[in-house]
């Protein structure tokens, strides 16, 4: 652990500059790298609106802000930006062949004892980084968007992943602030995401049956269960409300649960007519440019005051 005193992130995109961040804000000299120039360019840029914005919060002290950007350097060369760290991250597309190329291309450019991960939301690494010809220092750590907020981080090792490794990507995340989840066992999304489909699933389908509007929706899940997710986990909410009952509520409902691995048709056809959602103004809700940065801007807050509240990180 005392080793590890520079990271390094390839892909400063979405994920990327806020896992850049939160390795700089805990102290650790960051080298970054993207193959778009825009994406480099605009990293400072990025990450010190999202400071301002944990300093308002009092997250973090704004005379350590020059310091936090001052650890974080860019590079326009991917070897250039790996040499020297001990732990490097990838934020490239969930891509597999992408991600395949990375690890082969990155192994090559970094000692054996420097530690690789994935951020993939769906890929194991014993699919990403096939190719390794040492497995044993590759892993998953899964980050949650925002990442620079979202206190979790999901750390998969591989059926060939090192335990020292293992450990010390567990004790690295403990470090920089962040809450580790140990996943036991190697399947395609994970623990988290695996959950949030089965949900995603179940909503979808009463969108397109009508069942209410989008607003309401959104309203209905904000303030029930995500109200109390906020504070407690699903096993634990199970517990206070009785696993009989929730036994019962299980049994009556499980058969009317939509069960198909085929797209709803609502969702198919926003698809489709290239309504991705917020990044191209339309999905379930429409946005302007200006109605978007609003609601980033409340969204932000309103996670930044969660993670106050509920997750006391120790940030510098």
């Amino acid at each position: 652990m005392k080793r590890i005193q520079t990271a390094a992130v390839c892909g400063l995109g979405t994920m990327g500059h806020g896992i850049a961040q939160t390795f700089a804000a805990a102290g650790i000299s960051v080298r970054c790298y993207d193959a778009a120039p825009a994406a480099r360019v605009s990293l400072h840029e990025r990450i010190a609106k999202n400071l301002a914005d944990f300093a308002a919060a009092g997250l973090v002290k704004k005379k350590d802000i020059p310091a936090i950007l001052k650890r974080i350097t860019v590079f326009d060369n991917e070897a250039d930006a790996v040499r020297g760290a001990s732990f490097v991250t990838e934020c490239v597309a969930e891509d597999l062949g992408v991600k395949q190329e990375w690890f082969a291309r990155i192994e090559a450019l970094v000692p054996e004892s420097t530690i690789l991960a994935s951020n993939s939301s769906t890929y194991p690494i014993s699919m990403s980084g096939t190719t390794l010809r040492h497995p044993e220092r590759a892993i998953v750590t899964h980050w949650f968007n925002p990442p620079h907020i979202v206190p979790v981080v999901e750390v998969v090792p591989g059926p060939r992943t090192s335990e020292a490794v293992t450990r010390t990507a567990m004790a690295l995340m403990k470090r920089i602030g962040k809450k580790p989840v140990r996943i036991n066992m190697e399947l395609p999304g994970f623990l988290v995401n695996r959950i949030q489909v089965a949900v995603m699933r179940e909503v979808w389908d009463l969108v397109d049956r009508g069942v209410a509007s989008h607003e309401d929706i959104d309203e209905a899940v904000r303030g029930t269960m995500g109200f109390r997710l906020a504070a407690i986990g699903p096993l634990e909410v199970h517990d206070f409300g009785g696993l009989d009952i929730q036994a019962k509520v299980f049994q009556n409902l499980a058969p009317e649960i939509r069960s198909s691995t085929e797209l709803p048709r609502t969702i198919q056809q926003l698809v489709e007519a290239g309504h991705f959602g917020a990044k191209t103004g339309k999905g379930f809700h429409s946005y302007t440019k200006k109605k978007l940065a609003e609601k980033l801007t409340r969204r932000d807050q309103a996670f930044l005051a969660l993670l106050k509240l509920l997750h006391s990180p120790q940030l510098k």
